[in-house]
């Protein structure tokens, strides 16, 4: 696969804290260059960029990030306010406290209302790998394919690991044949994102592949 192939199936993100109007301005311009899936920017500056792409390009934010431990209503409120600024994506984590606990109802409905509220948006949900067991992981497949959202995602990037090609292959193993996986944290090389595609992720989370170009 080339370097473009695999930036088609890039979300191009800038998540970082500090991030500026002027640096998403710029990962948005790359975005456009190299024909990425979308670029993923901060909740503060989705209308903004909006009305700067217009329909040039998706547009991904994120939900109950990075911790995922706000109410089920403030991510609802954070979608149905995502929605209405121009966000045709959004990436959600998940209560880990519940996973944890074994709360899987708890999590499902959580998801389902997220959902719910993205209004025929793509719902990526983030189950943050890193934190789980081998069953837990396999229990957050189960949830994802019965929730209504399109992808289940690996990582924040913000804990203690990233995507791994042992982790996307398991989500492939068990998720519904229609669920795509995004594999996100710590992807810094093509050689990395080639290896995540080759196990089965179908979109790609990362802050510097253009810039090895």
């Amino acid at each position: 696969m080339s370097h473009q192939d695999i930036l088609h199936r890039l979300d191009h993100t800038i998540l970082t804290p500090a991030a500026t109007w002027e640096q998403v301005q710029a990962v948005c311009d790359q975005g456009l260059q190299y024909e990425t899936a979308s670029v993923c920017i901060p909740p503060r500056y989705v209308s903004r960029a909006n009305a700067y792409l217009g329909t040039r390009l998706k547009i991904s934010t994120v939900i109950g990030f990075p911790n995922g431990y706000a109410t089920p209503e403030v991510k609802v409120f954070e979608a149905e306010d995502a929605v209405r600024n121009g966000a045709d994506e959004l990436d959600m984590v998940i209560n880990l406290g519940l996973a944890k606990s074994g709360d899987w109802e708890g999590v499902l409905a959580e998801i389902k209302a997220v959902n719910d509220s993205c209004r025929g948006r793509i719902l990526k949900v983030i189950v943050e790998a890193c934190q789980l067991t081998r069953e837990e992981k396999i229990a957050a497949c189960r949830v994802v394919s019965m929730s209504g959202a399109e992808f289940i995602k690996t990582s924040t990037g913000f804990s203690s690991g990233g995507a791994s090609v042992e982790d996307v292959a398991l989500f492939r193993e068990n998720a519904a044949p229609g669920i795509r996986i995004k594999a996100a944290g710590g992807i810094r090389t093509f050689e990395q994102a080639q290896a995540l595609i080759d196990a089965g992720a179908d979109r790609i989370g990362a802050s510097g592949l253009i810039a090895l170009l």
